[in-house]
């Protein structure tokens, strides 16, 4: 898996999600703008009512024309009614327009990243936690709406604020304007700082979720590991050990972030005052009148109050940031299996070639892929004939699973080439390749749903009947009929309600129903009873009629009937051949093999 990495910041790529939005982004701001307008008209209104009353006849609003202090105070009363309508119904509709934008944003963010997940090589999940992935996938998404949600109506209503109030000061009283803007560049400048500082304190914190949700899913997946060996003390443990870690990294943010507010309210507290006596000596002086000195004491306090939720608007920004760039960090990551754009043309045969393919695993460390691991596969030709029925076998770790997932191309051969039907698997779509190849593995995985949406999974416009008819070829039928809600009962997650081979035989109905040209038996009868064993061998006789079949077994039993048997031992094609003509062969490791299965000897 390489990974690229990208100049742009992770708020300037965020704007790029936000850009399909901009007709509604630049409504909910004008929403956001025009709320935070009659937000502000409180304070003038007071000024207002205190000018009528200690003016009356002589009030500004006697100059339009309404000389009764009756009808002045009424007046007000009227205009504040209208304006706090208006101020609600723009607040309704900023919040709905922000909430919204959020949530269409966190949704189209999370379905890129899972689809790019998605296309990411097997590597790449065999490298990451399920937990991890779980973590980015919804805590950080999660976190990024919380800012959507809240930060961007702040930063709008503060920077309206600003204008607003600064361009009514210097109107009102530009001798004692500057006084309040005083404040104002060290409690930016004091913004950035904390920003800059808060910065990694946050980077570290996102991390440890995903560590701490990596341990949780793992632990949870596998409880029933952890029953049976009672650790269930010793999980704890490290569980406790990993949120401590969480609450300490937690703890270092919160002690710099809650250190923001005391320190702004300080230049607040310079700002108020000062405009509270000098325009207070103004008005004594008779150079400024009592109404308007009393907007402005007010509108102080409207214009650097809000700027202490500063820190908060920046807590939640430097959370979103963090989180952001975790995303963008999984959406930088880069195939090496890119896909084909060659179609097979139909219909498909199912002949399967290797031509001398070399592979090996590489494990990613501190500084990148290394390339000093052994090779799994070394030189490996052999031809299935479309068709026929092969089967694969050797001793553990001879690389007969690697030959299933080269085959699949969830990796690429170092070196030699695979093909299907002649044609090499790496200029082939996904779709093209793994649509006609199917696939029963040792290890099922069967999702937590009905019967049926599992055997139809893959194959999801199938009919009831076109699923029975699966069932009934793979010998589950008579089983899934025997449960509680027959085909429409739940499994549970990974199929827990079920039996190995109960599941077994489901997956085998799975690939049945698709109807591949090409079914892979990975191990499928490996951890099944006697019983199963036989009614997937039957399965597999009826099943191979018309199709290539590719079968690995550790059970020599299941594979006496392929038409060739290719045997594997530390990634080379030692020997192959039919059953007979293995087994009777004395010195080989298939014979071998099947004197130590049968109980005729064992392995010298």
């Amino acid at each position: 898996m390489s990974e690229s990495t990208s100049p742009a910041s992770p708020l300037r790529r965020l704007s790029l999600y936000a850009a399909e939005y901009r007709p509604r982004v630049i409504i909910t701001t004008l929403y956001s703008i025009l709320n935070k307008l009659f937000d502000l008209a409180p304070p003038v209104l007071i000024g207002m009512a205190v000018d009528v009353v200690v003016m009356q006849e002589d009030s500004i609003l006697a100059r339009f024309g309404v000389t009764d202090v009756r009808d002045q105070l009424i007046g007000v009363g009227v205009i504040t009614a209208i304006l706090w309508g208006f101020e609600s119904l723009f607040d309704y509709l900023k919040a709905v327009g922000w909430r919204n934008l959020a949530q269409n944003i966190q949704h189209d963010l999370r379905t890129d990243t899972y689809e790019h997940v998605q296309r990411l090589d097997m590597a790449y999940f065999e490298e990451q936690s399920t937990g991890g992935l779980m973590s980015v996938l919804n805590d950080d998404v999660n976190q990024l709406e919380r800012f959507l949600d809240v930060g961007a109506n702040e930063i709008i209503q503060l920077i309206t604020t600003i204008i607003v109030v600064m361009g009514l000061f210097i109107a009102a009283a530009p001798s004692v304007a500057w006084m309040t803007v005083l404040p104002i560049p060290f409690i930016v400048y004091g913004s950035l700082l904390f920003q800059r500082r808060l910065a990694p304190r946050y980077a570290a914190v996102r991390e440890q979720v995903g560590i701490l949700n990596s341990v949780l899913g793992n632990n949870l997946s596998g409880i029933a590991t952890v029953k049976s060996y009672t650790a269930e003390a010793y999980e704890v443990g490290r569980i406790a050990a990993e949120s401590e870690d969480y609450r300490r990294r937690n703890a270092a943010a919160i002690k710099l972030s809650s250190a923001f507010v005391p320190l702004i309210r300080m230049f607040i507290m310079a700002g108020f005052i000062a405009i509270m006596v000098f325009g207070g000596l103004l008005v004594i002086r008779g150079e400024l009148n009592v109404g308007v000195y009393s907007v402005l004491v007010f509108m102080t306090q409207r214009l650097l109050w809000p700027l202490t939720r500063l820190g908060d608007t920046l807590d939640l920004y430097q959370r979103a940031m963090a989180s952001t760039a975790r995303i963008f960090r999984v959406l930088d990551m880069r195939p090496n299996v890119i896909e084909g754009a060659a179609a097979l043309p139909a219909p498909v045969r199912g002949e399967v070639v290797f031509e001398d393919v070399s592979f090996r695993y590489r494990w990613r460390d501190y500084e990148g892929y290394s390339d000093d691991r052994p090779h799994v596969l070394r030189d490996l030709s052999f031809h299935i004939p479309a068709g026929s029925t092969a089967a694969i076998v050797g001793p553990t770790g001879s690389g007969k699973t690697t030959v299933i997932k080269l085959l699949l191309r969830f990796y690429d051969v170092e070196s030699g080439r695979v093909c299907l039907d002649g044609h090499d698997v790496r200029d082939l779509t996904f779709d093209a390749l793994r649509g006609a190849i199917g696939l029963v593995s040792q290890d099922v995985f069967l999702f937590h749903g009905s019967v049926r949406e599992n055997i139809a999974y893959g194959t999801f416009d199938a009919t009831l009947d076109e699923i029975v008819a699966a069932a009934k070829i793979a010998e589950a039928h008579d089983f899934i009929m025997q449960l509680p809600d027959g085909y429409d009962t739940v499994v549970g997650e990974r199929g827990q309600k079920l039996s190995g081979g109960q599941r077994q035989r489901i997956s085998i109905a799975r690939a049945v129903l698709k109807d591949p040209p090409v079914l892979i038996l990975d191990e499928a009868t490996s951890s099944v009873d006697n019983e199963t064993e036989a009614a997937i061998q039957r399965s597999m006789e009826r099943i191979s009629v018309g199709r290539t079949m590719i079968v690995i077994a550790h059970r020599l039993s299941t594979v006496r009937n392929a038409d060739r048997i290719f045997v594997l031992e530390d990634g080379a094609l030692v020997e192959q051949g039919t059953h007979d003509d293995l087994a009777t062969a004395g010195d080989g490791i298939y014979a071998a093999l099947w004197r130590v299965q049968t109980g005729e000897g064992r392995r010298k």
